[in-house]
């Protein structure tokens, strides 16, 4: 256990330390590189957001099919979502 509390300590200090250097010895200005890091994280939001709302109506579906007594497979694969 405290080797994986070890392990997970170092990973977060990696990060947080190459981030930081990242920041330091970017070609962008602050403004610039905090915009550009502003919309691709409201661009992972919205992509989260729409497959979500996609596994939850494919969820709903198989809800109505069981409560209609059709068979559900829940082994089957889901058809991948594909977001644009």
């Amino acid at each position: 256990m405290r080797k994986a509390i070890m392990f997970v300590s170092g990973v977060f200090a990696g990060v947080l330390v190459g981030g930081v250097a990242a920041l330091l010895l970017a070609p962008e200005s602050g403004e610039s590189l905090r915009g550009k890091a502003r919309e691709f994280a409201e661009s992972l939001v919205e992509e989260g957001k729409k497959a979500a709302s996609a596994r939850r109506a494919e969820l709903q579906q198989q809800l109505e099919d069981f409560k209609r007594g059709n068979a559900v497979d829940l082994d089957a694969p889901a058809e991948p979502i594909v977001l644009e």
